[in-house]
């Protein structure tokens, strides 16, 4: 690195502190019990001192700033995530099916993760990170895809549950705030939206179909389609790649 480069700052990139009254594990832990409860605006290093009993000095000594803390969250609630091993090529259908239910559940039990995704910085470097991604990978090259094209099988398994649960994250986080359950919500919207839908009748009849169903298992069933369709075409491409 030349003088006038500047290194990348990154929790990842520098050494950890050691033997240290206050560890990281607790920082990271407390950290994600307030975003769990307060969300993403309510974090702040102050904030986050004054529930572990420590000053903010206290934390700098193992985080720079907030931006190191959003990477450490990230990479603590990745390690919920799923990924089984599987021996048999023809289960990796069924493994990739685990992991993106598993990531999907992930995103909706934090759904303050959804806005971080795209902002937060190596998250790749991160210790589940990478131990999740070697595990996906190996599915996908089990499955039968040569190696130049794991990672982008991978990809598109991850940009399709990604793009699903950070609408559910959002969408789910706006009726908690409305303080009605999703059941609730959709009840009382359903007035205003037979009204918007009157000279509309491909969208009044898809209205009408979903009546009196549970909004979850309507959401649940979505994804699923989605989900199959992109492991459709994946198989497709196994077959005649």
């Amino acid at each position: 690195m030349s003088a006038d480069e500047k290194p990348i700052e990154s929790v990842w990139t520098r050494p950890r502190r050691q033997r240290e009254q206050l560890s990281r594990e607790q920082i990271v832990a407390e950290a994600v019990r307030l975003l769990d409860a307060d969300g993403l605006e309510a974090l702040s290093m102050r904030r986050l001192g004054t529930r572990l009993d420590a000053g903010a000095t206290s934390l700098y000594r193992h985080v720079a700033n907030k931006d190191e803390l959003i990477e450490l969250v990230v990479d603590e609630v990745y390690g919920e995530l799923e990924v089984p091993d599987i021996d048999d090529p023809t289960q990796w259908r069924a493994a990739m099916e685990r992991c993106a239910y598993s990531l999907r559940a992930m995103m909706l039990s934090h759904p303050w993760v959804a806005s971080v995704l795209g902002q937060v910085g190596l998250v790749q470097l991160g210790p589940n990170v990478i131990r999740l991604s070697e595990r996906m990978l190996a599915v996908v090259e089990r499955a039968g895809f040569e190696m130049s094209e794991t990672d982008q099988a991978m990809s598109t398994i991850l940009a399709y549950v990604i793009g699903m649960a950070t609408s559910e994250a959002a969408f789910l986080s706006m009726i908690a705030r409305s303080g009605r359950t999703e059941a609730e919500w959709m009840e009382s919207l359903q007035p205003s939206a037979e009204a918007a839908m009157r000279d509309h009748p491909r969208l009044q009849e898809t209205q009408t179909a979903l009546r009196g169903k549970d909004p979850e298992q309507v959401r649940d069933a979505n994804f699923d389609y989605g989900l199959q369709r992109v492991l459709d075409g994946l198989a497709v491409r196994l077959r005649h790649g």
